[in-house]
């Protein structure tokens, strides 16, 4: 049955749901070629998982590389993901993905006042693999005054606490590597940055947050502020019930805002991108490896999968259901989302066990890896999901640890009584703490005394840490020979539980090069494009650099856009190519 026009509340060309980077982008982008549009969300803030994210992309020759003395090409960057992801995605996927994202980037500098530039230093997470590079195509964007947000700077999606200095000051990524891994200057750069927030009395006046605004924070200020220069509407607690679809085409979106059922048109086309399904305990349980929580994720509390359902309702394929973007994360109390380990594993003077109390995986390794290496252990019945993180007294003083800042900053004291032997274990032997974590003493000590041996020598032969330029981007360089290797020797010994956690889920719609969601048969739903973590990630079952979520999602939002655009003149292929 078709549907009169006059049962419509709103009409649009565009109907974007989840406010996140994907999703202004998309929405920003249909604007600015001429369409209307919209973006609803259901939560009461805006930003979405992108809000609390590193903001990095992962752009390969990307134009920043050139400036800093670098190269890149087309070639080698699908060289890299080919050997990479293999047959996971079709190559026509990866080269639509390599060819847009640096026409992305700059689109939204010139149009939105987005720039990004290269974070020179950080490397590929395999830049050992053929294609790899040692630096340049992750991407960061530039800080921003959050002054500029005006009122919507209550409405936004506030900083997730691990990404900032005591959960407060804002650190750009070219910073947080300095400081984290303790490079020339690092006390005097973190000293000027408390000396600028500490002195600012009139912004914290208002608000304990940081008026400067970088990371994930600055991507989804200037996305914001670019769509109310760009008048596309932003509605809040609005969240979508269903997709509405005419003779095989999806025309516009059911939603409920704030209780009231509305129905919105899309003459163009609906974009999903309201992420994945993280926060569902049902859908995890059905498609994730056990053991699988909701608690474990780091992401905020948001996505429960509802542009999948959706899909799933119109018979959308789906694939890499069973994959995350994996991360250990940690609980620290009082705080909704668990805080990943992206730092500190790479650090010396630290090992990671299982419940047997050997060594498993390659700390320092990029933190994908690291979520697979417990679960291949916990499928060897080592029980390794959860795992432990051992260190010692030293690493304690000079090293954050996730849920406190390192020793010297934060001493044992300054903690909350009450998280002793319940958020972090502390015995003055190996025995002891091993008594008190429940691992086999001699198992512990053993390997405690493997990674003494490794650090003495500076190679790790067991699963080689420190031989990465991933593993030594965030380690200590005044320690030698192995800058990721110190002793665990000077007592008291501490422990803290890691969870098999995650920044966000992968699994989700197959779409084809132009974003389109395709059925299971192949075929395009008419009208209906997604991107972000509601679709199947481009990257498959791996994780290729920094950036490698939000990259996507970003391009893809834009390749959607420009698609509906052009899409009164666009001549549809029976079947497309799917991701």
């Amino acid at each position: 049955m078709g549907i009169n026009e006059t049962s419509w509340d709103a009409e649009y060309d565009v109907v974007v749901v989840g406010s996140g980077a994907g999703g202004m982008t998309s929405a920003l982008c249909a604007k600015q070629q001429g369409l209307s549009a919209i973006v609803v969300d259901k939560d009461k803030l805006f930003g979405g998982t992108s809000a609390v994210s590193g903001g990095g992309i992962w752009i390969p020759n990307n134009h920043d590389i050139a400036r800093n003395g670098g190269s890149d090409s087309f070639e080698e960057a699908l060289t890299y993901l080919k050997h990479l992801i293999g047959d996971a995605t079709p190559v026509e996927k990866l080269e639509a993905y390599l060819k847009a994202a640096p026409e992305m980037v700059k689109y939204i500098a010139a149009h939105f006042d987005l720039p990004y530039h290269s974070v020179v230093k950080y490397p590929d997470y395999y830049s050992d693999a053929p294609g790899g590079k040692a630096g340049w195509r992750s991407m960061e964007p530039f800080e921003l005054d959050a002054a500029q947000l005006g009122a919507d700077y209550d409405l936004m999606r506030a900083a997730y606490p691990g990404t900032m200095l005591m959960g407060r000051i804002s650190m750009n990524q070219v910073e947080a590597h300095k400081l984290f891994s303790r490079g020339p200057g690092w006390m005097w750069l973190m000293t000027k940055m408390f000396a600028r927030y500490w002195t600012d009395f009139s912004w914290r006046r208002k608000t304990p947050r940081d008026r400067r605004l970088t990371l994930g924070q600055a991507l989804v200020a200037r996305l914001r502020i670019a769509m109310k220069k760009a008048s596309i509407p932003l509605q809040l607690e609005t969240g979508m019930e269903s997709l509405i679809e005419e003779n095989g085409k999806v025309v516009g979106v059911v939603v409920n805002q704030r209780g009231r059922r509305l129905r919105y048109r899309a003459r163009r086309g609906v974009m999903l991108a309201c992420g994945g399904f993280e926060s569902n305990q049902q859908m995890r349980e059905q498609y994730l490896p056990h053991p699988t929580s909701s608690a474990w994720t780091a992401a905020p509390p948001i996505n429960h999968g509802d542009g999948i359902r959706a899909g799933q309702k119109l018979g959308a394929a789906l694939k890499h259901m069973g994959l995350v973007w994996g991360s250990p994360t940690v609980k620290k109390p009082g705080v909704s989302q668990q805080i990943t380990l992206f730092v500190e594993r790479g650090m010396p003077g630290c090992v990671a066990i299982n419940q047997e109390g050997r060594r498993f995986v390659n700390e320092a390794a990029a933190y994908p890896d690291f979520l697979d290496a417990m679960y291949a252990d916990q499928a060897r019945g080592n029980h390794a999901a959860p795992c432990w993180l051992v260190f010692d007294a030293t690493f304690r003083y000079k090293y954050p640890m996730g849920i406190f800042l390192p020793g010297q900053i934060e001493p044992d004291s300054k903690l909350p009584k009450d998280w002793l032997d319940k958020v972090y274990y502390r015995a003055d032997s190996l025995t002891g703490l091993a008594a008190k974590i429940g691992v086999d003493a001699g198992e512990l000590a053993k390997t405690v005394a493997a990674m003494n041996q490794y650090a003495a020598s500076g190679v790790d032969s067991q699963f080689g840490k420190g031989n990465t330029p991933i593993d030594r981007y965030y380690s200590d360089p005044s320690v030698k020979p192995n800058t990721c290797l110190g002793p665990i020797a000077k007592a008291p010994f501490y422990a803290v539980k890691l969870d098999a956690g995650d920044i966000g889920t992968k699994g989700g719609l197959v779409t084809d090069v132009h974003a389109r969601v395709l059925r299971e048969d192949g075929h395009v739903i008419e009208g209906l494009y997604a991107t972000g973590n509601t679709t199947a990630a481009v990257m498959g079952p791996k994780y290729p650099g920094a950036g490698a979520t939000l990259g996507p999602a970003m391009t893809f939002g834009y390749i959607g856009a420009m698609h509906m655009a052009n899409a009164a003149v666009d001549v549809k292929p029976a079947v497309a190519v799917a991701a």
